[in-house]
């Protein structure tokens, strides 16, 4: 696609974002099935859930916007992906692990607040003010996921792994 206007940008993100999330969607149930924290399998069902809504509602904007989210790969979300499986496979203890899933869910996290804030203000400056309030949404909802896996890591499963050392 070549990009000729502030408007193929913004098609071009969505797509990114779309092939993102559907990645995502297939790799998150591997994260819950990986992780031995309740809270943690518990969080990343839960985001699956959100991932699939994420999906729809950029289906939705394509929608709107009379244009096609497929075509385009994800490379840097298809690599977060692929570092996560890594780790999924390794031979490590389950609360080591579950830190590193942490560690690999934020950084997919930051991929898609980086991604939506991108659209969100591309869709803003074109005036396309439905598009804008949408991504709006969904930008503070991988925030918020962010601060949840935060929240776990400093919480319990950082001293659980910690406390693998000091045994």
């Amino acid at each position: 696609m070549k990009l000729n206007t502030l408007h193929d940008l913004f098609v071009q993100e969505l797509k990114d974002l779309y092939s993102a999330e559907t990645q995502l969607v297939k790799a998150l149930p591997k994260m819950a099935k990986a992780a031995s924290n309740d809270e943690l399998r518990n969080g990343f069902e839960e985001h699956l859930k959100q991932t699939r809504n994420h999906v729809t509602r950029l289906e939705n904007i394509a929608k709107a916007g009379d244009f096609k989210l497929t075509g385009h790969r994800c490379k840097a979300m298809e690599g977060l992906i692929t570092e996560g499986s890594e780790l999924i496979s390794e031979d490590a203890e389950d609360a080591v692990r579950d830190a590193g899933l942490i560690g690999a869910a934020q950084r997919v996290e930051h991929y898609e607040i980086a991604g939506y804030g991108t659209a969100r203000a591309l869709a803003v400056k074109l005036g396309y003010d439905d598009a804008a309030d949408t991504l709006s949404q969904t930008l503070e909802e991988e925030k918020e996921t962010d601060i949840k896996l935060t929240d776990l890591a400093t919480s319990t499963i950082n001293d659980e792994a910690a406390a693998l050392a000091e045994a």
